[in-house]
């Protein structure tokens, strides 16, 4: 057992919905071997209980949950920062020549290690990761991912059509490598698999039926896809499902929204739309920086929440622009306030909920991560800034924990996360070989 001796800031509570901010400045975690969180409390009353404990003392940083990615692309790494294009030229100049490359399985697991350090990098533990096209790719992703014991969930990518050749499959390869690749890996340690057809656009209905098939025979897969990213993709969408009311309804018709489903971006829904999603309890990927930096548009957080949809967030590396999920709560900060009227204003509580509870609720996994209460896995990152930065000279003059945690998605990146935890292992840089912190 090890108690965890810091300034601790999460949100156990949805602050939509009335929840506030829980923080402390000298919380006890104490932490057991398999890493749950069995006590929390103040640090005295918690060594007092549990004398003899080993005890950490992070209180020169900032302790959050680990952060959750809702949706990030692992073979577009390296395609991270093409600028200029809106989605479709982007797909076709820049992230589909890339993720070709993919089929060469030293490649492929070249670009899993940079993958999944980029994650711990940036403090992410648990991520839902968009796969690969190729089958070998994929295992070689779930391999990195497994031997540094990131919760991950991923799949096959599959389409039939509108993509490079090497990019297609059929329904039965579709399906039947799929059921493969989660017969090996699907509740492997933290890993579990997504069904993952690319987007309606390049998936027809038989690849659809497919995978509706895979995620019936996997009990516990997951469900995820892109949906209304763009407005071309859109009006495209509906030219190839003509007798399909709206493009949500592409993958409703084939079964495929869930509670455990997850679309990316809907920056452009219908409330047709909205209302089905909040029936099936399908969250939604909010990605602010690829939206931007494709031009796709302005999310209408206002309007999913006042449907009931969840809303998670995700990095969508590599059009958005980095691992950073406190990147991506800033920009979803920016994008609420130039809706002006139409937007729903954003506070430092709701950007910390939406970049680790929401999310985790969105992947099925509240029950384990996404706070650091008792009986959750203590995955966690400690926040500390070097010296003279503005994030350092701000947390040491803010007036309270909301305005700290405001600065620190403001001003945090990867350079200030010093320490992450899964499941009670701490990542050591170097490799990020698994470790014990004592």
């Amino acid at each position: 057992m090890t108690i965890y001796r810091a300034r601790v800031l999460d949100t156990p509570d949805d602050p939509f919905d009335g929840g506030v901010l829980r923080s402390g400045d000298d919380v006890g975690l104490r932490v057991g071997d398999d890493g749950t969180i069995t006590a929390r409390g103040d640090f005295a009353a918690v060594r007092e209980e549990h004398p003899g404990e080993a005890v950490v003392d992070l209180r020169d940083g900032w302790l959050l949950p680990g952060l959750v990615d809702t949706h990030v692309h692992f073979p577009q790494v390296r395609a991270i920062g093409a600028l200029g294009m809106p989605l479709l030229e982007w797909l076709e100049k820049s992230a589909l020549p890339e993720e070709c490359k993919l089929a060469a399985p030293e490649y492929a697991r070249a670009v899993a290690a940079e993958f999944c350090s980029g994650l711990v990098a940036a403090g992410t533990t648990t991520a839902l990761v968009f796969g690969s096209h190729f089958a070998s790719a994929v295992a070689a992703l779930f391999t990195e991912a497994a031997r540094l014991g990131l919760r991950v969930t991923s799949g096959l990518v599959v389409s039939d059509r509108e993509l490079p050749d090497d990019l297609l499959t059929t329904p039965d390869r579709a399906h039947d490598e799929a059921v493969a690749l989660a017969e090996r890996w699907h509740g492997r340690g933290r890993l579990r698999y997504a069904v993952t057809p690319r987007f309606s656009l390049s998936a027809g209905e038989p690849i659809l039926d497919a995978c509706a098939a895979v995620l019936e025979e996997v009990p516990g897969a997951l469900f995820t896809s892109h949906v209304n990213e763009n407005r071309a993709e859109v009006e495209y969408v509906a030219r190839l499902f003509p007798d399909c009311t709206d493009y949500v309804d592409t993958y409703d018709r084939h079964d495929l929204l869930k509670a455990r489903s997850v679309l990316a971006h809907n920056v452009h829904p219908t409330d047709a739309e909205l209302a089905v999603l909040a029936d099936r309890r399908t969250a939604v990927a909010h990605c602010p920086s690829s939206n931007s930096a494709l031009g796709s548009g302005l999310f209408p957080l206002g309007r999913h929440l006042a449907a009931g949809v969840p809303v998670a967030l995700g990095s969508d590396v590599g059009a958005g622009t980095g691992f950073s999920i406190f990147k991506e709560g800033l920009q979803a900060y920016f994008m609420q306030r130039l809706l002006d009227d139409a937007g729903h204003p954003l506070t430092p509580t709701q950007l910390l909920y939406l970049a680790t509870r929401a999310g985790a609720l969105a992947l099925g996994l509240e029950d384990q991560v996404g706070d650091l209460g008792v009986g959750k896995q203590f995955d966690a990152i400690c926040l500390r800034p070097p010296a003279s930065t503005a994030l350092n000279v701000g947390l040491r003059h803010c007036a309270d924990d909301e305005e700290a945690l405001g600065k620190i998605f403001a001003l945090g990146s990867d350079a200030d996360v010093a320490d992450v935890w899964i499941g009670g292992w701490q990542l050591v840089s170097g490799g990020f070989v698994r470790a014990p912190m004592h």
